[in-house]
């Protein structure tokens, strides 16, 4: 089976870098995973749409690339079951949105973790894409060296944070401030200062407990200050806002030259 890139740089204590995706084309991984600049994409499944063969279709591309694993954003409905899925087709790492106590990561690490005394999952080893040609002692190391990580995007995850950071399993967390805005009741608003200050809030708390804080960002420029909190771990850009932003600065310009 694939090394595990993401959990490869963990285990060393190293950054990591990622870049998101949202549009399901194998061929996108490609040519992200071919500049060698990241180390994982995250596939923005929640915001997305896909079926099994998408799944399948991406961990093939990315499995073209050694150094660079992947990753899948899962939404809170089925959560159990598209992770399952996305990581037995080959996809090795798993972000679970729309966390809010303790006992909703328990189950998702659950969800992962294979079905062993010592891991204490739920997850069995089906004849899936990932088992074809291999056998279950490498199936049980794949999924228990998945790296999963927390969205922190609500009050009440906010309110519980000490406990979900104490769950065994917990292997990055990271604050979404618009769902947090929306959460305080004052949607659009992830800017606010009680906002800002829950984010960095989340990121000291994680650094405490061993966790490590995930950062999205549009920039290099916007990492400074969180790196200056020791934060080590950054997920940059989306690829149809690229796409967007490049439509909406080149159209107009060439339009000006026009006659």
């Amino acid at each position: 089976m694939k090394p595990n890139k993401l959990r490869q740089l963990i285990k060393e204590g190293k950054p990591t870098l990622g870049v998101h995706s949202v549009i399901p084309w194998p061929r996108l991984v490609e040519i992200i995973a071919v500049t060698g600049a990241f180390d994982y994409i995250e596939y923005i499944g929640e915001y997305s749409t896909y079926d099994l063969e998408t799944f399948e279709n991406l961990a093939r591309a990315i499995e073209l690339y050694p150094n660079m694993s992947m990753m899948i954003k899962v939404e809170e409905q089925s959560r159990g079951y598209i992770a399952t899925r996305a990581l037995d087709a080959g996809i090795q790492n798993a972000l679970f949105a729309d966390i809010r106590t303790a006992d909703d990561v328990r189950e998702c690490v659950r969800f992962i973790r294979p079905e062993t005394p010592e891991a204490g999952g739920r997850h069995g080893a089906a004849s899936r894409r990932i088992n074809v040609g291999s056998n279950a002692i490498e199936w049980v190391k794949q999924m228990n060296d998945a790296v999963l990580a927390f969205m922190i995007e609500k009050k009440s995850a906010m309110d519980n944070l000490e406990e979900i950071l104490s769950v065994k399993g917990v292997d990055i967390v990271q604050f979404g401030p618009n769902d947090y805005s929306v959460s305080l009741g004052k949607p659009g608003q992830g800017g606010l200062p009680e906002v800002v200050e829950a984010h960095n809030k989340m990121i000291k708390m994680a650094i405490k407990a061993g966790v490590r804080p995930r950062v999205e960002i549009s920039s290099p420029e916007e990492a400074k200050p969180y790196i200056e909190m020791g934060v080590k771990d950054f997920c940059m850009g989306w690829d149809h806002q690229i796409v967007a932003g490049w439509c909406r600065t080149n159209g107009p310009a060439l339009r000006k030259l026009l006659p």
